[in-house]
Formats: C-alpha cells, sequence, structure tokens
C-alpha cells in the first residue's frame, strides 16, 4: 500500500492518505507538547517509542475483543490504520485523582477510587477540552445514545484489560483518555477505538515509588521523559 499526500498535522503525529480511501498511514514524530500547545519540544526517539507502544496495547485490546482502527506496524515511526469519522468527544477512565480532577473537586492528588469514575469532554483546544455529560452529547448531535453506551462500555472494557496488565508490570493506571469513531468502509457499523494509546494520553505511576511515566515529567520539567517512556516499554513487553 502506497503513501501519498499529507492529511493532517496534529501537534504529534501526521496523517497520510493512502492509495485505499479506507486506509491511513499515522507518522508519530517527536514533536511533544501541553497546555494547548503553549509548551512545545522535540525529544529524541518519541516518535518511535510511542509508535511500538500503541502498536502493542492496540494488539492485546484487538486479542479482548475491542475493536480498533489499527491494523499493523509499517516500520519505526509509521502504522497502517483504518480510515475513520471521529465522534467529537474524548473518553476519560480515572482510576486514581490526578490532574484536572484533583483540582476541579479539591481531593487530594493520588487518592485512590472505590471503582473507576468515567468522564466525557468535548475535544475543542479553542474551548480547553471542558467536561460535558450525555445530554450535552446527545441534545446537541455530537452522538447517539447508541453511540454513548457504546464509547462508555468500550473505554471499561479497556480498563479491565489495561490496568492489571500495567500493574502487572509495576504501575498503576492513573488516567487515560481515548477516542472513538467509525470506519470510513462501515459507518452504520459498530464503534470503534482510533486515535492511539501511549504514555501521552494518559498517566503512569511507579507503583512503588509514585515516580511519574508519563507526559507530566514534561508538564511539570521533571526530566527524563523518554527514559520514563522507554521503561513503560520494557515494562510492559515492547520491543524496542
Amino acid at each position: 500500500m502506497e503513501k501519498k499526500q499529507e492529511l493532517y498535522r496534529g501537534k504529534a503525529k501526521t496523517v497520510f492518505a493512502t492509495d485505499d480511501p479506507n486506509f491511513l498511514v499515522m507518522h508519530y514524530r517527536d514533536d511533544v507538547s501541553a497546555f494547548d500547545g503553549a509548551k512545545l519540544a522535540k525529544l529524541d526517539l518519541k516518535g518511535e517509542t510511542n509508535n511500538r507502544i500503541n502498536a502493542h496495547v492496540m494488539g492485546l485490546l484487538a486479542k479482548a475483543g475491542v475493536k480498533t482502527h489499527f491494523v499493523r506496524l509499517l516500520n519505526q515511526r509509521e502504522s497502517l490504520v483504518k480510515a475513520m469519522k471521529m465522534l467529537p468527544v474524548e473518553c476519560v477512565v480515572r482510576n486514581v485523582v490526578a490532574g484536572s480532577m484533583a483540582k476541579r473537586y479539591g481531593i487530594d492528588e493520588g487518592t485512590r477510587l472505590a471503582e473507576p469514575i468515567f468522564e466525557f469532554f468535548l475535544k475543542s483546544d479553542a474551548l480547553h477540552d471542558p467536561l460535558v455529560n450525555d445530554d450535552h452529547i446527545r441534545v446537541l448531535g455530537w452522538a447517539t445514545v447508541d453511540e454513548i453506551a457504546q464509547m462508555k462500555a468500550l473505554t471499561h472494557k479497556v480498563n479491565g484489560v489495561l490496568k492489571p496488565l500495567f500493574a502487572g508490570a509495576g504501575i498503576d493506571l492513573v488516567d487515560y483518555k481515548l477516542e472513538f469513531g467509525h470506519t470510513l468502509d462501515d459507518p452504520a457499523g459498530p464503534v470503534v477505538l482510533g486515535d492511539e494509546f501511549t504514555p501521552d494520553g494518559c498517566r503512569l505511576w511507579d507503583a512503588k515509588t509514585g515516580e511519574k511515566m508519563d507526559k507530566d515529567r514534561f508538564r511539570r520539567d521533571l526530566g527524563q521523559v523518554i527514559e520514563h517512556y522507554r521503561e513503560v516499554a520494557k515494562r510492559i513487553g515492547v520491543a524496542l
């Protein structure tokens, strides 16, 4: 399958067309950003590290019955994925209080939750991804009742797969975000997991020390960002 023109350039990935409109090439760059693009940098090895972590996680999720857009690795920095029409919301699961949840409700960061909490956010950099609920999504036409239910069920299913995976590697899966949509070759079909699962979009803490192993290292100027990303990869069995 031949890579064609650039279609979209995000904060850390570039998406290219192929000679088949139902498939795209996702290229992982070394760019890293925080605070809606206000803080930017390039980190050597980030692109290939995230590409391989995502491929490993997506493979595990597919085996567990979670439909994803991921097809296969192409090279160190690129993966073949199915073209999708994305739903304009992010799905977040929180196993431990951190980040915006701690600030929003005045709860100490690190507080462990009795059960996972699910949240929806509107995907909008301009609005800083505001928290929304099912009624906003349904009434404003961002997703149907059935799509909302599917997104919730799939996000919790992902948690059931990944939380024990990371726990077995000595890592707490604190929280994470997922994005869903429909593949172009089946627009009326089931909701499918898109985008990526990497340390850019989740919080991972060392289970013994509490040391941050995710993008918070960049946000908070803790240093050794890629070293910790690659340690995460090593622990969960990713070949780098």
